[in-house]
């Protein structure tokens, strides 16, 4: 066995070094055959230049509106689930956001929702989540955006009650039967690849633009984390347990219901939290497709360049984010609390709920009853500060801060950004896609290659080669600028316990804010220009990148580095020979889930001057004429993303194995 292993690893290391090499020389043959090459069969396509597919589109976009309301799918399918959405949407709207029933204010005002809040927040959560709770509501109302930002509540509320309608059920008989879960593990991988951009434009052509296919696609977002999670919580749950418990007669169902259910609560919840995460993202960014609320002030501010409007409503999407995730996630954690001192626990709590209720129940009449309660006082003095505030930084960071911003944008966009976009866009087509196929078959092998060679045919058909060489060049520039940062930090938290504990809350606390929010400070650094998109989604998808390199990091044997140190490695050698060469899964996966973060902020950098995919899918949106060049322009966005996704997950396989 001893001189099997021995024999293994040489090979093993032949194998290492003879993919590195293979990969050099086909970059070598590339630069070699660009130099000779370049400029010809590149496939370039004006801005408002149009393909035969991209008129196919609008064709069948004015073919389905013309017959919206007299073929049988539409009357009988597509515009009963438009009208059951509207209906329930427009519900909590008027419950909570919108005046109703001829009521000048809807149905419960401020107060009445403050109260809600805070009584929920604590039910299910502690006095402290309650406090921030009301504390971040009333803040909302503060800035002046108490009406937007109960229409992006009222929104978010209806697709995740929705999504968890089958969600949960769903994700519970995954977690039961393997032959379910085979089956929905690629659809939902597929589904969490895609770019929140991606789901608008399809859904529009079936459900028009406005709240009902915000909605529906905030839905189909939110849904495959909760099903994933659930799944994966059933599945947790010890065998012998379940096998106890039938052995004392208990049926499938009773197993279900008493065993499985109860245990799985916490992490149950924790797939709630995610598709409420989720959803809040995903409407922020709908309003592209005109959902009402935070997201449309957002977007109208980013559109004028209007920083101070847009950092104003940027942050009230980060207080309801920062207050719906800490309820949901105290959720999952009070059931444990609550074991632990059931006794004590119980004899204080129970009565003080009854009294919050009330509490609760007089404030939601007095909010239907008196205008005073129902309609938030002040005139958002506070808002307009912040704005002011933010337009103030932005002006003396412009003014004073460019030549340090401006040559930072330079170095990265003249040395890095513009050579590679040159050699992605100018080579001739078929030589840039020979080369991914074979880099795809180097890195993941044979099916990546199949899928690589899959998705650059039907990138060619979309008809937007260049523009997705462009995204590709700024996706693949910051995945870069992501790793390095994630190695220098994932390391540092990995071999620091106190590094980790320091850093990790706020690397939680990134992971919470939609996309939106990070093009805010970076259009005011750097103007509206494709590297803002660059750095936003750099700092959108380090977090997760360092967390997963500090977890694998961190799970290198002790034993190992000690018996590295005892033969007289230093630090650097530590961790350059040892921790990093055996954490190449978790770099591998890393990079993965970097890709796929970074490719969802370049495109949302569409709005900012990022141009290429991005600019496409928002054209077509705002401009009638080119609708079916964005929905091209979001497939090809898919094709990218399935491209990276293959890839990158066979490369970690084969590094784990």
């Amino acid at each position: 066995m001893a001189v099997a292993l021995e024999k293994s690893a040489p090979l093993a290391g032949v194998r290492k070094v003879r993919r590195r090499t293979v990969v050099a020389v086909i970059l070598v043959a590339w630069l070699l055959l660009f130099v000779v090459l370049r400029g010809k069969q590149t496939m370039t396509l004006a801005a408002a230049d149009l393909t035969g597919l991209h008129r196919w589109f609008n064709d069948v976009n004015d073919s389905i509106g013309a017959d919206r309301n007299s073929n049988p799918l539409f009357l009988y399918f597509f515009n009963e689930i438009r009208l059951v959405i509207d209906n329930l949407v427009t519900f909590i709207r008027h419950l909570i956001s919108q005046p109703s029933a001829g009521r000048p204010l809807p149905q419960i005002g401020w107060l009445g929702v403050v109260g809600i809040v805070g009584y929920v927040s604590w039910a299910v959560g502690n006095w402290r989540v309650a406090l921030l709770a009301v504390a971040g509501f009333t803040f909302l109302g503060l800035q002046g955006l108490w009406q937007e930002s109960m229409d992006t509540l009222s929104l978010t509320l209806s697709a995740v009650f929705v999504a968890l309608l089958f969600a949960i059920p769903l994700g519970v008989w995954a977690g039961l039967s393997d032959r379910v879960n085979r089956i929905v593990t690629p659809f939902l991988d597929f589904m969490q690849t895609m770019p929140t951009f991606v789901y608008l434009a399809p859904l529009t052509l079936f459900f028009l633009i406005g709240g009902a296919s915000a909605t529906i696609a905030t839905v189909i977002y939110a849904a495959p984390p909760a099903i994933r999670i659930t799944a994966h919580a059933i599945r947790s749950v010890p065998e012998t347990t379940v096998e106890a418990a039938e052995s004392l007669g208990a049926t499938r169902r009773q197993a279900l219901l008493k065993v499985l259910l109860p245990l799985s609560k916490r992490t149950v919840v924790m797939g709630v939290n995610q598709s409420i995460m989720a959803a809040l993202a995903m409407v922020t960014i709908a309003a592209l497709i005109d959902a009402p609320g935070l997201g449309k002030t957002v977007v109208q501010a980013l559109q004028s360049l209007d920083v101070g409007t847009a950092f104003n409503a940027g942050l009230a999407i980060v207080v309801m984010a920062i207050v719906l995730d800490r309820v949901t996630t105290a959720a999952s954690v009070r059931e444990e609390t609550a074991r632990r001192s059931k006794n004590r626990f119980l004899k204080w709590r129970n009565p003080l709920l009854g009294t919050g209720a009330a509490v609760a129940v007089v404030l939601v009449y007095l909010s239907h009853t008196y205008l005073w309660a129902a309609e938030f006082p002040g005139d958002g003095a506070i808002g307009s500060s912040i704005a002011s505030a933010a337009d103030t930084a932005t002006t003396w960071a412009q003014d004073n801060l460019s030549g340090l911003t401006n040559a930072f944008r330079d170095a990265i966009t003249n040395g890095l950004l513009n050579p590679f976009q040159s050699l992605l866009t100018d080579s001739p087509w078929w030589l840039v896609g020979a080369v991914l196929i074979a880099q795809g078959a180097v890195l993941g092998g044979p099916w990546a290659a199949v899928t690589t060679t899959v998705c650059l045919g039907l990138l060619v058909g979309t008809g937007l080669w260049s523009d997705a060489m462009t995204t590709l060049a700024s996706t693949l520039v910051a995945t870069v600028l992501v790793m390095l940062l994630g190695i220098v930090l994932g390391v540092w938290m990995g071999r620091s316990p106190l590094v980790d504990r320091l850093l990790r809350p706020s690397l939680d606390a990134a992971q919470v804010m939609p996309p939106f929010v990070y093009l805010v400070p970076f259009l005011a650094l750097f103007g509206a220009t494709r590297f803002t998109a660059i750095v936003a989604a750099i700092v959108y998808a380090a977090p997760v990148a360092i967390k997963i390199i500090a977890d694998g990091v961190r799970a290198v044997p002790e034993t190992t580095v000690e018996a590295a140190t005892s033969a007289g490695c230093n630090t650097w050698q530590i961790i350059t020979k040892v921790q990093l060469p055996m954490s190449r899964g978790a770099l591998t996966l890393a990079t993965n889930q970097g890709l796929i973060y970074v490719l969802s902020m370049v495109v949302v950098g569409g709005l900012v001057g990022a141009g290429a995919l991005g600019y496409d899918v928002v054209a077509g949106f705002s401009q009638g004429e080119l609708y079916g060049k964005g929905l091209a322009a979001g497939l090809a966005i898919v094709l990218l993303g399935v491209m990276f996704d293959r890839i990158t997950q066979a490369a970690a396989r084969r590094a784990s194995a």
